[in-house]
């Protein structure tokens, strides 16, 4: 079967079916994602969302994209902390599949997209990316798009009630 996974920029259209994805995949994501709060959840606070990830699109600070399957959004992958001076040339991975989406090669595929997108597009030299320590799902991901881990970082990000590790993983781009 022929993958019709894509990326393209997010888009405020994209609001209501981010924040259906959100209300049904809650339980799913969160040991995975920091608390957000309510408006989190609607389509208007994915509007506001989306209007700040725009901007941060506008001042080279993110490249904010949706994960598609054929023309349905199923996930977003994103571009953060991008630092485009000639002496860092780096910027974070981030992506989340929507669980109707899941375990079909979304993920792996969006990133690969996504890597293209930092290379040809962006000019960046290094590609960054986190997981819980206990995701092996993400891991696989990472693993498959060439990216190794490069070590830990202890007691990082307050998640479902407790601090946790993140395992931080790293890759050159380009070659």
């Amino acid at each position: 079967m022929r993958s019709s996974t894509r990326i393209r920029l997010i888009e405020p259209a994209d609001a209501a079916p981010i924040a259906a994805h959100r209300v049904r995949d809650f339980e799913a994501f969160r040991r995975w994602e920091p608390a957000q709060p309510a408006d989190f959840f609607t389509p208007e606070g994915q509007e506001k969302r989306i209007d700040s990830l725009l901007a941060g699109h506008r001042a080279g600070t993110v490249w904010p994209g949706v994960v598609l399957d054929g023309d349905q959004v199923i996930g977003q992958v994103t571009i953060g902390g991008i630092l485009p001076q000639p002496h860092l040339r780096r910027a974070s991975v981030g992506y989340w599949i929507a669980t109707v989406a899941q375990n079909q090669g979304h993920a792996g595929r969006a990133v690969e997209h996504v890597l293209r997108v930092m290379t040809d597009e962006l000019g960046l030299h290094r590609a960054e990316a986190s997981t819980n320590l206990e995701n092996l799902p993400s891991q696989r991901v990472l693993r498959r798009n060439g990216f190794s881990p490069y070590g830990v970082a202890h007691s990082s990000i307050f998640l479902d009630g407790s601090w946790r590790d993140g395992l931080l993983w790293e890759r050159i781009l380009g070659y």
